[in-house]
């Protein structure tokens, strides 16, 4: 590969990267949002952070197999309850890793 295709995909991947941030933000900056829509868009980034660990927590291995006795989803509960409860994201990551640590 040629230095100006390395550069036309740096500047392609990082314009790729950059415009869905950019636009939203030139075009909803300057104008009143709906409460709903703003309650609703808060809830995405836990909405993807549950997508991206559920099945991490559930799902044993290669096999794809359900699997409610993973010792990962038992920790996961009294951390999430934690979490819930103290509002403290530091609190439940040390809750979390020292649950593991002695459980996992």
């Amino acid at each position: 590969m040629t230095f100006e295709n390395y550069l036309l995909l740096l500047l392609g991947m990082g314009s790729v990267t950059y415009l869905p941030r950019l636009l939203p933000l030139l075009f909803l900056s300057q104008r009143e949002l709906p409460r709903w829509l703003v309650d609703w868009l808060e809830l995405i980034p836990v909405a993807i952070l549950a997508a991206l660990l559920a099945p991490s927590l559930v799902i044993e291995g290669d096999s794809g197999r359900l699997d409610l006795l993973r010792t990962e989803f038992w920790i996961a509960i009294p951390t999430l309850l934690f979490a819930w409860k103290t509002r403290s994201l530091g609190g439940s990551v040390l809750l979390g890793m020292m649950l593991f640590w002695l459980f996992g």
